[in-house]
């Protein structure tokens, strides 16, 4: 009885320009997401490929699993690593974690 009834008001034009802002947004966004995350891991990528390719006999190398040793041999997928006391183990090549420098694993006593 004291409520009149409520009628929708036309809620006039929308305002110019709001789907420029979104897509604007978006592009910004995907732009923010491109150089934070997907440039730097492909950059990081291509370092590990590099170096897995310039693999060579005598290089002493860390796994990923932690293992240290001497490359023994290699093809294409697989190398040899030699670890201690004359025992060989093959791995997969992109499992190298890093290029050790020469003498590495004498100073750390596993040779």
């Amino acid at each position: 009885m004291f409520i009149s009834s409520a009628y929708a008001q036309s809620g006039g034009p929308a305002p110019a320009g709001g789907e420029i802002m979104q897509i604007g947004f978006l592009v910004v966004l995907f732009a923010l997401f491109y150089f934070l995350a997907i440039r730097p891991q492909r950059k990081r990528q291509k370092e590990h490929t590099e170096m897995i390719s310039a693999l060579k006999k005598g290089d002493e190398v860390a796994m990923s699993s932690g293992m240290l040793g001497k490359v023994t041999a290699l093809d294409e997928n697989y190398l040899t690593l030699g670890v201690s006391g004359g025992l060989e183990l093959k791995f997969q090549r992109l499992h190298v974690n890093a290029i050790l420098p020469k003498g590495t694993l004498k100073s750390v006593g596993t040779e």
